[in-house]
């Protein structure tokens, strides 16, 4: 096969239609030149690259393919074998991994579609030797010795294996193809009888046919069937047999055509094959999953008592692992996974892997939670010892949701979502466990799941905005900058805070383009509020999950946006946890350094609720904290003064400014707490006593009427 990247710079097409080319070349007696070859297969690819590309794909495809391929001539063994091989193999390495799954599934299509069309041929010329023997015995009656040798020549030149037999089922003779395809001399043939041909498993039809046929009730028919060879070996054929008859009609003797259709069978099964298993672990894949499952409920009629189950999980910790020792330790990892997932499963239950790390047992006929919940317990014991892999061992665990439910009362897709919900759900409880499907929690889970996977098209639909919350200076109640806000306009439910999404966002990934657009946003505006307020307008503040921390191109995106919206780096603020500062290492606070080193400031939020890890604060590139508005709650009223909470603040406070950072405190919602806090050392304070959030309007608006914020 062509070596990979050896059409490098090609277009993706035309490198696929040129290996395409390449490979069947020579193998098919195909009466056209090499550039006709290449445009035609060129054609051909146009339409399977569409087709894996399409929105969902469509495998169907492939069928059309494989005739279009037989009806040009393309019949020699090999080429649909290369075929199938090239383009489930090339598709992914030329489009993509995302292709992988349409592309295996197009190309059993295709060996489908081809052999239903060579199927097809060969019956036409089964059909035609049929109507030529049946005219030359004609003919044999009217010119016996010129039609003989016509007979005879057909008989013996025939690429297909032909036997002539008696009503009586013994057979007479066979031709130099019949007796190559079984492996026995026309002697040896001879001594044998139809029925000692007849394979164990022959389905009872087949020889009621032959019965019929015998006593004239028809005069042909046609299957596919198994025979053993002379050295016990089993072939498939298809068969093709007719009855000829006397002058007065009655039965005279019997006509089989046999071609041998083995390889074909091999190709297909093989092609079947990879269209239901995983190509890395060999296990079931998403498409046999479904098939298996939509049919226990297509079996179960509406008053069955049926009850069908799932173990849905995901590996915890696996994503760790493969970023940090690369891919090929992570299909090794997952191999081994498979492995065991295998052994744990019992008759009536299939393991399949969905995709990335998710894997999902079905139970069928499952009786009861009890069996369910036996299983997990298994996998989770199977999984508990490390795997040693590149000398080193591994550890990961699983966390797994259970769904058991009568067929009756769901469906497949409902099932599958009750199991992508309690997965969730075990996530959230810890981790290395597993949980049961509870219907009570599904309303809130069913939200949060709904929030989930809406995020994606929300953040391309534009469905975020972002508002802005003063941070005044406690010296003179005036604006020194705004944090921003994102809000979600939901098209249904209206504005939705972040509470409910940016939790989903981290999990999903969508956390790092919606992260891109509030900081763009927010840019933008303080680019707008810079241009006309000049050194007075407000620097902005805007959060940055860990996740994002880690995309290698944070920095330089960061830059370039403030230089194509012309923003001082010194009027952008980027704030982020403690615990996301505290715990992580490596790249992200180099990007941090990098972020410092360009004049963006850098602000740890919700100071004191982390691991409050002082000695290391002391090296990290920070320049304010913001103190926990919890802790500022006994500072409100001055008579409800609460001494230990005025300690504390003190403590951070002085803390904070031994290493030179400002404090911001959040949270100020009275007069009295702004100047309790003031007295305490705090430089600028946040909340609802100064403003809420607010649209970039409002706060242009502020600024030019310039008046202390939170005094009477």
């Amino acid at each position: 096969m062509t070596e990979p990247g050896r059409l490098a710079g090609a277009d993706p097409l035309e490198a696929l239609a040129a290996e395409w080319a390449e490979e069947v070349e020579g193998t098919s007696y195909v009466p056209m030149a090499a550039d006709e070859l290449r445009a035609h297969l060129r054609e051909l690819a146009r339409v399977v690259v569409a087709a894996v590309h399409a929105d969902p794909p469509r495998p169907n495809v492939g069928a059309a393919v494989g005739r279009r391929l037989v009806l040009a001539h393309f019949t020699g063994p090999a080429t649909v074998e290369r075929t199938v091989l090239l383009l489930g193999e090339r598709m992914p390495a030329l489009y993509g991994p995302r292709v992988r799954a349409a592309a295996h599934a197009l190309t059993g299509s295709l060996a489908a579609g081809y052999a239903a069309a060579l199927r097809g041929r060969t019956l036409d010329e089964q059909e035609a030797i049929r109507r030529a023997v049946l005219a030359a015995r004609q003919h044999t009656e009217q010119a016996l010795h010129a039609s003989e040798a016509r007979f005879r020549a057909m008989f013996h030149e025939a690429a297909i294996g032909i036997g002539l037999g008696d009503v009586q089922g013994r057979i007479i003779d066979v031709n130099p193809a019949l007796c190559a395809m079984f492996g026995y001399t026309a002697e040896e043939f001879t001594r044998r009888s139809v029925v000692q041909q007849m394979h164990p498993d022959d389905a009872p039809s087949v020889w009621e046919r032959y019965e019929r046929l015998l006593r004239g009730d028809i005069d042909n028919f046609r299957v596919e069937k198994r025979f053993y060879r002379a050295d016990g070996t089993e072939i498939v054929v298809h068969l093709t047999l007719s009855l000829v008859r006397d002058e007065q009609g009655d039965p005279a003797y019997q006509v089989a055509m046999l071609e041998d259709v083995s390889e074909r069978h091999r190709l297909q099964a093989h092609m079947e094959y990879q269209a239901y298993h995983d190509p890395l672990t060999t296990l079931a894949n998403r498409a046999r999953f479904t098939e298996r499952l939509e049919r226990v409920f297509a079996e179960a009629g509406p008053s069955s008592t049926r009850r069908v189950g799932v173990c849905f999980l995901d590996l915890d910790g696996f994503k760790t692992i493969n970023d940090s020792l690369g891919h090929h330790v992570g299909d090794v990892m997952l191999q081994e996974v498979a492995r065991r997932l295998a052994a744990c499963a019992g008759e009536g239950e299939l393991v399949a892997r969905t995709g990335g790390d998710e894997f999902v047992v079905l139970v069928e006929d499952s009786h009861g939670v009890d069996r369910l919940v036996d299983l997990a317990d298994r996998v989770l014991a199977a999984l508990e010892p490390p795997f040693r892999l590149v000398g080193q061992e591994l550890v990961t665990g699983a966390s797994i949701g259970v769904v058991e439910k009568a067929v009756s009362e769901t469906t497949a897709s409902e099932l599958m979502r009750a199991a992508d919900i309690t997965l969730y759900t075990a996530k959230a409880e810890g981790r290395g466990r597993w949980a049961v499907h509870d219907p009570s929690r599904d309303e809130a889970e069913t939200a949060r799941f709904t929030l989930s996977a809406a995020l994606p098209a929300a953040v391309a639909h534009d469905e975020f905005f972002v508002l802005y919350q003063p941070l005044v200076s406690l010296a003179d109640h005036r604006i020194r900058g705004v944090e921003a806000l994102v809000r979600w306009q939901h098209p249904r439910l209206g504005v939705l805070s972040p509470s409910l999404f940016i939790g989903p966002a981290e999990e999903t990934g969508v956390i790092v383009p919606l992260g891109r657009r509030v900081l763009e946003a927010a840019c933008r505006d303080a680019r707008d509020w810079h241009a006309e307020f000049g050194d007075a307008s407000p620097f902005v503040s805007v959060n940055v999950a860990p996740r994002q921390l880690h995309e290698p191109g944070l920095v330089a995106e960061i830059a370039a946006l403030l230089d194509r919206t012309g923003l001082p780096a010194d009027r952008l603020q980027v704030e982020l946890t403690e615990r996301a500062l505290t715990t992580d290492e490596g790249a992200p606070l180099k990007a941090l350094d990098s972020l410092r080193a360009m004049g963006i400031k850098i602000a740890v939020d919700d100071f004191g609720t982390g691991y409050s890890n002082l000695s290391y604060l002391r090296r990290l590139p920070v320049d304010v904290i913001k103190l926990d508005g919890s802790f500022g709650e006994g500072l409100r009223e001055e008579e409800l003064s609460d001494e230990v909470d005025e300690r504390i603040v003190g403590t951070l406070v002085a803390l904070g400014h031994a290493l030179d950072l400002t404090v911001t405190a959040e949270g100020v919602e009275t007069a009295e707490q702004a100047a309790r806090l003031r007295a305490l050392g705090c430089d600028e304070g946040q909340g609802w006593l100064f403003a809420p959030a607010l649209p970039a309007g409002d706060i242009a608006a502020m600024l030019r009427r310039g008046l202390p914020l939170g005094q009477s």
